[in-house]
């Protein structure tokens, strides 16, 4: 049987600001991407979450950003590649920290926003996070985007990789994002992503911005939880795949061991 990952970052509220709604989104998806707080999230927000992510057993994966609250992550920025490992290290045993209090720990890594978006790219940047998820735990998987400078940089230091794909954002024809200022940026329409992801999941191939077909390689689908009718959309995705009798499951959530042999 097929079978396909469904991950949404998650652990998002900061303070008095709420983002998402990440109780009922965890009843959907198999994979939640926690905020470590250079982004977004506030400790007891974060708990919250992984303590829910234990409870229904969805696999945790750290969800480190530049250090950029008021930007939410999402502003590019040149920070030093010692620095750099040093933050990513931080984040990644913070959330850990406190999964193992909730009942769970971090079984891997995806990276949020513009350092996504750079390390993609950019082998410097890419080598020091490489470097801060080796450093923390060696067996800790990297969530990265396919065929992407970071994934093969993972893979090269004997990480294990989950390539993943989005369903709600147009693609370049080289298989990069379209940035969110140009048209087309985020998909909102249920049936199309529904059969765009059906189609990545059953033959590898999506369709980008200008209509050519590019191929792709996907373990796990992202759903952002910040857009417009993100739980609903989350739905219809699981839905989508399961009556097409696509298996929406982690590869990660597995008896403890087995994943990592």
């Amino acid at each position: 049987m097929i079978s396909m990952d469904l991950n949404s970052d998650m652990g998002e509220s900061f303070g008095r600001w709420s983002l998402g709604d990440d109780e009922a989104m965890l009843d959907t998806v198999t994979s939640a991407n926690i905020a470590c707080g250079f982004h977004a999230g506030d400790p007891i927000g974060i708990l919250t979450t992984t303590r829910a992510a234990a409870e229904r057993g969805v696999v945790v994966g750290a969800h480190p950003a530049y250090r950029d609250l008021a930007g939410f992550g999402r502003r590019a920025m040149e920070v030093a590649p010692a620095e750099l490992t040093a933050d990513v290290l931080y984040q990644i045993a913070a959330l850990d920290g406190l999964a193992r209090s909730a009942g769970t720990k971090a079984r891997y890594v995806k990276p949020h926003g513009a350092l996504y978006n750079r390390i993609a790219l950019d082998p410097g940047p890419a080598k020091a996070v490489v470097e801060a998820i080796k450093a923390y735990d060696p067996g800790l998987a990297v969530m990265a985007l396919a065929g992407s400078v970071f994934a093969r940089t993972a893979a090269d230091a004997g990480l294990r990789v989950m390539s993943e794909a989005f369903a709600d954002r147009g693609y370049r024809p080289d298989g990069t994002l379209v940035s969110r200022r140009e048209p087309g940026a985020v998909l909102s329409d249920p049936r199309a992503v529904i059969e765009r992801i059906v189609r990545l999941a059953e033959d590898g191939t999506l369709v980008a911005a200008d209509d050519s077909v590019i191929t792709l390689q996907a373990d796990s689908v992202c759903v952002h939880s910040d857009s417009p009718g993100a739980l609903a959309m989350a739905k219809a995705v699981r839905e989508g795949l399961t009556d097409e009798g696509i298996s929406v499951a982690s590869p990660l959530n597995q008896p403890e061991g087995e994943a990592d042999r």
